[in-house]
């Protein structure tokens, strides 16, 4: 465990190995202005199973409306850069000229990319992100924005300095039924938020594992020390390459992967940026492959303001995969009720009755029972196979890389949710009470 802590406070970019100065690209990147009809020309950075199921079907729902088409891809293996370029072939949203950079240097380099998305390994999500920015394109850069705090602060920075537009993955964001919440909460007729509950349940031991590649891999048509970027250089593994989710610090497992799309709604919800403070749990109870990050995990988080201690309330976060009862939940609770985002309902359920307010002299407080909007069935191009929030995320996006205006989730929402992951995967390895200092912005163990 004190291995992985000291990991934890000694990463830094300085470490990376990649260049994300100012002037890392030279003038060749700087990022052409684009003109209202102009086409934007998109680079893929990591062309991962995550990019081919949902982001490119999404992308492609709305390219020609906004015209918008792929241009090339940056991937480490040579296969990964053959099967992008054999995806997009004959495609109308990718260019007939596509090309193969070996590295972001390559893809960057050039002229002809205004913006990129990134689908990488969750490690790595965080100085892609900081790269892209430097060299002036655009970015949608998947979940979780990063895995330390240092990577998190050094992309927001390099954000926070540049003038490009930046969406998290954080595809709720762009949902109706989630903005529908959203409102009710901030209306106030739902009250004070009081508890959450979150589920995130599978049972699937072949999660995350990707045996057949892995035997297939090799070193030599990769580069494996690019991969490693700031993480401690060790010998090549096509595990930890291809099945990173599973192992640590390449990836947190289940924070990271899953608890980042479900916090990042107690973060909107709420207006709080972080959580107080947090307890974990969790082991590898079942699926004993040699994988290190647990397939069971629970967390108890504390929000409220940090600035009055009186208001607040608890998230209860777990998953498992070893067992799928309970599936997806995402429950919030109020003293009159709840609102339900698997059945996008607003119920009385659990409020405070009548025979229990009068003993103590209140007012019942119930809520009234109501469905929360969901939105009109968004446009598909000829069964893509996109799924709607994330479709709509995408097309929010394209359309402020157009507008220049802030995204639904812009990286600070990135960068919060990477806060809450962070102090739970610290709390789960340490057995320690892991807390925010808000002045500071660091974390500090009890």
């Amino acid at each position: 465990m004190n291995s992985r802590r000291d990991f934890i406070k000694k990463t830094a970019l300085a470490s990376a190995g990649i260049a994300v100065g100012s002037n890392a690209f030279g003038a060749a990147s700087y990022r052409r202005i684009l003109g209202a009809n102009d086409k934007v020309r998109v680079g893929i950075i990591g062309f991962s199973d995550r990019f081919r199921s949902s982001l490119a079907p999404s992308f492609s729902d709305h390219a020609k409306d906004m015209n918008f088409e792929f241009m090339g891809v940056s991937d480490l293996w040579n296969r990964r850069r053959d099967e992008a370029e054999a995806f997009m072939k004959g495609k109308s949203y990718a260019s007939g000229e596509f090309v193969k950079a070996r590295n972001n240097e390559e893809l960057l380099g050039r002229k002809d990319v205004d913006a990129v998305i990134i689908s990488t390994a969750d490690f790595q999500h965080a100085l892609h992100c900081a790269e892209a920015v430097k060299s002036g394109r655009d970015v949608y850069v998947e979940k979780p924005f990063a895995e330390t705090l240092e990577d998190a602060k050094v992309a927001l920075r390099a954000v926070e300095n540049s003038k490009q537009i930046v969406q998290v993955g954080s595809q709720r964001r762009s949902a109706p039924n989630y903005w529908a919440a959203y409102e009710y909460i901030k209306s106030g007729k739902f009250g004070d938020i009081t508890t959450v509950e979150m589920t995130w349940n599978v049972n699937q031991p072949g999660r995350w594992r990707r045996q057949e590649l892995v035997s297939q891999i090799r070193k030599e048509d990769t580069d494996w020390d690019r991969f490693l970027m700031n993480r401690p250089k060790v010998e090549w593994n096509p595990r930890y390459y291809l099945e990173f989710r599973l192992f640590y610090p390449y990836s947190s497992g289940i924070p990271g992967q899953w608890m980042a799309h479900q916090i990042d709604t107690v973060h909107w919800f709420s207006g709080l940026d972080a959580p107080r403070n947090v307890v974990a749990n969790g082991g590898i109870y079942t699926w004993k492959d040699g994988r290190t990050n647990v397939d069971t995990f629970s967390a108890a988080f504390e929000y409220g303001p940090f600035d009055n201690k009186d208001k607040g309330f608890q998230v209860i976060y777990s998953s498992r995969f070893n067992n799928e009862a309970g599936g997806v939940k995402e429950y919030y609770y109020s003293n009159g009720g709840m609102i339900n985002l698997d059945t996008n309902k607003i119920t009385p359920e659990g409020g405070l009755k009548e025979k229990d307010a009068k003993s103590m002299g209140l007012q019942a407080n119930l809520l009234p029972e109501m469905a929360l909007k969901t939105g009109d069935k968004i446009a598909t191009d000829a069964n893509t196979g996109a799924d709607p929030m994330t479709s709509l995320h995408m097309r929010n996006w394209m359309e402020c890389v157009r507008s220049r205006k802030e995204t639904n989730a812009p990286a600070k929402v990135g960068f919060n949710h990477s806060v809450a992951n962070i102090m739970a995967t610290q709390a789960l390895h340490s057995g320690k009470r892991v807390n925010w200092d808000p002045t500071k912005k660091e974390i500090v163990l009890s």
